[in-house]
């Protein structure tokens, strides 16, 4: 088994693909990823890959022989609980992010104290509800806050409906805001991998200070 690598080795291999500038930005930042499913695990993975120095992982619910197919969890992870999980996955990838993990259900009586640390927010919710009360808090009481957001990742459509837009000055949504699960097949890997890498590089573009899309 090879030794793993220093805190400085990985943050110098980096900075040689990134330049040392974006780097410190990325290191100094923190992200809140709100649900850690299809969209949320990958985009937690892509920040950690990237080198993003806090990640707040929040979720209240198990890994399931369901998620295996587009979930960033292995199939000996089945049962425990998607903080502890993918903690323990971006910990073998990124050994020295920085994780903050709440395994709890967020609510409109928690969301702002348990956000309150990040600059940008990603929203990865399944359920349209829980989708509407973040976006609508977030918006509301923290203006000054990043969030980005998405809507329609579902079934075989093509890769190319899927995009990034600004909505505001601080808010960006990714999918291709009409797939829904009930439409026909659901979730398919590769199409929720595509959104959730939108969602991350917009993330990582906010960071840099490149606010377009």
């Amino acid at each position: 088994m090879a030794p793993l690598p220093t805190q400085e080795e990985m943050r110098t291999a980096l900075e040689q693909r990134q330049g040392k500038a974006l780097q410190e930005k990325l290191e100094g930042a923190t992200v809140a990823v709100c649900g850690l499913g299809g969209l949320g695990s990958n985009v937690a993975i892509s920040l950690a890959r990237a080198g993003v120095g806090h990640l707040i992982l929040i979720d209240f619910d198990q890994v399931d022989i369901t998620n295996l197919h587009r979930q960033q969890y292995k199939a000996t992870q089945l049962g425990r609980y998607k903080t502890d999980a993918l903690a323990e996955n971006l910990r073998e990838i990124a050994p020295y992010v920085r994780l903050t993990t709440h395994t709890e259900k967020i609510t409109e009586e928690n969301y702002a104290q348990l956000l309150s640390p990040a600059e940008v927010i990603c929203e990865a919710f399944d359920d349209a509800g829980a989708k509407a009360m973040l976006v609508n808090g977030v918006l509301e009481n923290f203006p000054e806050k990043y969030l980005v957001a998405a809507s329609g990742m579902a079934g075989l459509g093509p890769a190319n409906e899927i995009r990034t837009r600004k909505i505001t000055k601080r808010f960006y949504l990714c999918g291709d805001g009409v797939s829904d699960v009930a439409d026909g097949m659901g979730l398919v890997s590769s199409r929720v991998m595509l959104c959730a890498a939108h969602e991350a590089h917009a993330v990582l573009r906010i960071l840099a200070g490149q606010h377009d899309i």
